[in-house]
């Protein structure tokens, strides 16, 4: 399993992918919200899904696990 981390503290403003959705290199995958600015979080691989560790409008920090791919 690879992990998509956060790379900075923020809320999850939008989640756009769903646990079974393949995913390629470059996709934005999770939307954080940071001192009033969206902060897009993209994948480094293709993959699909395995699971998704996090929720909208909840708080995460700097090297959180947000999901991981298979």
């Amino acid at each position: 399993m690879k992990k998509v981390e956060a790379a900075m503290a923020g809320t999850v403003w939008k989640v756009l992918v769903e646990v079974g959705d393949e995913v390629t290199a470059g996709q934005t995958v999770i939307i954080l919200e940071s001192m009033k600015m969206e902060i897009p979080v993209e994948v480094m691989m293709d993959g699909k899904v395995a699971s998704i560790s996090t929720a909208e409008g909840e708080f995460v920090n700097d090297g959180d696990v947000l999901l991981e791919l298979e």
